[in-house]
C-alpha cells in the first residue's frame, strides 16, 4: 500500500505521487507572531510534524518550509481590521520587530517542548519583501491588478478559477456576504497585494515599491516565499481549515495568476480544536485562550498534550477538556509503565546493542505489527490507529521483549513521544522512591528505638517529643501490646 492523503482540492483520498522521486517539498502556514500560540494553534504544528516524520519514515528526503508572519496580517483575515503586529506593539509599548522576536522565541519554545521538528527552512515575511514585490509585478504584467485608494488590489474577475479550493460559486454570492465591503474594491472578493500609507497612518514598517511606500498584504508572502524555496509547482501545502475560504483561496489566485500553471498538487488541512460544541474553535480574539504553559501549570507534561492530539485524526474536530487531558495523561503513564517493565528485562548494555539492529530479523508476529503500523500511517496519517497498534504490540505476550523494544523505537520515530527515554525516566524515578523509602524506614526504626529507651527511662516528655516529631513528618506511631508499628500519612 502506498501513502494516501486527503486532498482538499479533490475532496477525496489520493495516492501521494511526488514531483521528484523519493523527495517531498511542502509548505505549512506558520504563526503570526503577535501573541503566544494557543493550544489550538499548536494542533496544526503537531499535524505538520506528523506529516514531516511520516515522509522521513517512508524514506523521503523532506524539504519543509514554514513562514513567520511578522508584518501585514490584519485582525480580519480579509483586508479589514487592524494590523495584528502593529496593534500589539502599540499595546505593549514596543517596536513591531521587538514583538515579533519575543513571540517567535516563545513559539519555538512550545514547538521544542512538543517534540516538533524544526522546518528545513524558516522564512520571515520581513526578510522577503523583494520577492513579494517581484511577484506582484508579474501579476501586474499579466493584467490581474488595479490601483484604487492608494492600494494595489488583485482583481478576482481576471482569474476564472477563483474560489476552486473553497468551491465558492461567485454567481451565488452577494457583495458583503463574506467580508466587509471596501469602497475601493471592484468586487468584495478582491484583495490587497500592496498597501500604501493611506491604509494606516501609523504603520511602523514600510518599504519602497513601484506603487509607493508601503507594505504587503498578508496573502502575498506565502506565495512568494513558498515559490522561492520550493519552486513554482510543489507537492503539498498545509494549514487549518480556516485558511481554506480566504487565505489559501487568495494564495492560489495570485500564485497561478503569476505563473499561469498549477501551483500545488495536494492541499492538506487540519480540523479545529474546540473547547465545547457551544463555544466553537479556540481563538485569541474570543478569549478562549489556553497556552501550553497553562497545561504545564496544571501538572501535565507537554508530551501528554501531544499524546492527546495523536489520539484523534487530524481531520476530525477534537474537543478539549480537562477530563480528556486526564485520560490522555493516565493512558500515557500506563503505556510508559508497560514499556518500563520491558526495559527492566533487558540490561542497558544489551539494550544499546539491540537498538542498533534493523527490523529484518523480526519474527512473523512482530512483522505483523510493523506492517499494521505502516498501513495505519499510510492511510492519511491515521495516528489513532498507530497508537492502537503500539498498545497492542506492548501487551502482546507472544512477542519477545527484544522485538518489542525494536518496534517501539521504530514507531516512535513517527509518534515522537520519547517512549524509551520517558519509560527509563519512570523506572529511575521509582528506584529513587524505593531508595527514599529504605532510608525513611531506617530512620523511623531508629527513632522508635530511641522512643522505647526514653519510655524505659520514664522520660515521657522525650518519648512524646519523638512521637510528635515523626507525626509532623507524616509518620504516625501505633502502640500495641506487641510493640510499636507505624504508618505513613498523606
Amino acid at each position: 500500500m502506498a501513502l494516501r492523503v486527503y486532498n482538499t482540492m479533490a475532496r477525496s483520498l489520493e495516492e501521494f505521487l511526488p514531483i521528484k522521486k523519493d523527495e517531498v517539498g511542502f509548505y505549512g502556514c506558520g504563526p503570526t507572531v503577535y501573541n503566544y500560540a494557543h493550544i489550538g494553534n499548536l494542533r496544526a504544528y503537531v499535524f505538520l510534524d506528523l506529516l514531516n516524520r511520516t515522509f522521513s519514515y517512508l524514506g523521503y528526503t523532506v524539504n519543509h518550509v514554514m513562514n513567520i508572519t511578522d508584518i501585514g496580517h490584519l485582525t480580519g483575515d480579509s483586508d479589514d481590521g487592524e494590523d495584528k503586529m502593529l496593534k500589539t506593539a502599540q499595546e505593549k509599548g514596543k517596536t513591531v520587530l521587538e514583538i515579533a522576536a519575543y513571540y517567535t522565541e516563545a513559539f519555538f519554545k512550545d514547538i521544542d517542548a512538543l517534540n516538533i521538528k524544526r522546518p528545513t527552512v524558516i522564512c520571515k515575511a520581513t526578510d522577503h519583501i523583494p520577492e513579494m514585490i517581484a511577484l506582484i509585478e508579474r501579476l501586474e504584467k499579466n493584467g490581474h491588478t488595479y490601483m484604487a485608494g492608494g492600494n494595489l488590489y488583485f482583481d478576482v474577475s481576471t482569474f476564472p478559477e477563483y474560489g476552486k479550493l473553497a468551491r465558492i460559486n461567485m454567481d451565488d454570492l452577494k457583495a458583503g456576504a463574506r467580508i466587509d465591503i471596501d469602497e475601493n474594491k471592484k468586487n468584495p472578493f478582491d484583495f490587497v497585494l500592496w498597501f500604501t500609507k493611506s491604509k494606516f497612518e501609523n504603520q511602523a514598517l514600510v518599504w519602497d515599491s513601484p506603487w509607493g511606500k508601503g507594505y504587503p498584504g498578508w496573502h502575498i508572502e506565502c506565495s512568494a516565499m513558498s515559490m522561492k524555496y520550493l519552486g513554482e509547482n510543489f507537492d503539498i501545502h498545509t494549514g487549518g481549515i480556516d485558511h481554506i475560504p480566504i487565505h489559501h483561496t487568495n494564495e492560489i489566485a495570485q500564485s497561478e495568476g503569476a505563473t499561469g500553471k498549477k501551483w500545488v498538487n495536494y492541499w492538506l488541512h487540519n480540523e479545529f480544536l474546540v473547547l465545547s460544541k457551544e463555544e466553537g474553535k479556540m481563538s485569541k480574539s474570543s478569549g478562549s485562550f489556553l497556552r501550553l504553559s497553562s497545561l504545564l501549570e496544571k501538572g501535565y507534561e507537554a508530551l501528554d498534550y501531544r499524546f492527546f492530539l495523536l489520539g484523534a485524526h487530524y481531520r476530525s474536530q477534537l474537543a478539549f477538556s480537562w477530563q480528556a487531558m486526564d485520560s490522555a495523561k493516565q493512558s500515557r503513564r500506563a503505556l510508559l509503565g508497560r514499556i518500563a517493565k520491558i526495559l527492566e528485562t533487558i540490561t542497558e548494555e544489551k539494550r544499546e546493542a539491540l537498538l542498533q539492529k534493523d527490523l529484518s530479523q523480526l519474527g512473523e508476529k512482530a512483522r505483523a505489527h510493523h506492517k499494521a503500523f505502516i498501513s495505519a500511517i499510510e492511510d492519511d496519517l491515521s495516528s489513532p490507529r498507530c497508537l492502537s497498534e503500539l498498545q497492542m504490540l506492548v501487551k502482546n505476550p507472544d512477542i519477545s521483549n527484544e522485538e518489542k523494544l525494536l518496534l517501539i523505537q521504530d514507531f516512535d520515530t513517527v509518534l515522537a513521544l520519547d517512549l524509551l527515554a520517558s519509560a527509563k525516566e519512570l523506572t529511575e524515578k521509582k528506584e529513587d522512591e524505593n531508595t527514599i523509602s529504605s532510608e525513611l524506614l531506617a530512620e523511623v526504626e531508629k527513632r522508635i528505638k530511641e522512643r522505647d529507651e526514653a519510655k524505659k527511662e520514664k522520660d515521657y516528655a522525650r518519648a512524646d517529643a519523638i512521637r510528635n516529631e515523626l507525626l509532623a513528618n507524616g509518620i504516625m506511631l501505633i502502640d500495641s501490646p506487641e510493640g510499636t508499628s507505624w504508618k505513613k500519612q498523606n
